[in-house]
């Protein structure tokens, strides 16, 4: 990986794309959707108990602040080039099978940006420890990583 964190948060190009496809989708149908529901709770009387509309607004409140952050995640975004896979060693934007020496499970990873991140999918993030670990390690190569739940013996099978 070529970026260091204070120039800003390593992302992989789908991963940008996928954040711009969300702010994108939350200006337009988010905000058009929150807005018919406040108009539509205005129409119901009183606002000072209209229920549906505080919870409305709130929302609001929610959608906004969510934009706000995904947006603040795109300016410090950095797109990190990704190594084409079959390469040398395991870097970021790759996947890689990775047996747990301990279970003998085999699970396909790829490491990616924080943002990213999304265990169930198999994307690790870039800060986790068992991507540091695993970071720039070439198959074949016993690694151990420190985990909260005690020491894993990782083997990484063969780069994809």
């Amino acid at each position: 990986m070529s970026t260091t964190e204070n120039e800003g948060e390593p992302i992989t190009e789908a991963g940008l794309a996928a954040l711009k496809a969300e702010i994108g989708e939350l200006e337009t149908v988010g905000r058009r959707e929150v807005a018919a529901r406040i108009l539509t709770a205005r129409g119901h009387g009183d606002l000072k108990e209209n229920a549906e509309y505080h919870a409305a607004k709130d929302d609001q409140a929610h959608l906004e602040t969510r934009i706000r952050r995904l947006r603040s995640r795109l300016r410090n975004a950095v797109v990190v080039d990704v190594a084409d896979g079959g390469g040398a060693s395991f870097a970021f934007g790759c996947s890689a099978e990775v047996r747990d020496e301990d279970t003998g499970e085999v699970r396909t990873w790829t490491i990616v940006g924080a943002a990213e991140a999304d265990r169930a999918q198999g994307k690790l993030s870039v800060e986790s420890p068992v991507a540091k670990a695993l970071l720039n390690r070439a198959p074949g190569a016993p690694v151990e990583v420190p985990t909260p739940g005690g020491t894993r013996r990782l083997r990484i099978v063969r780069i994809l």
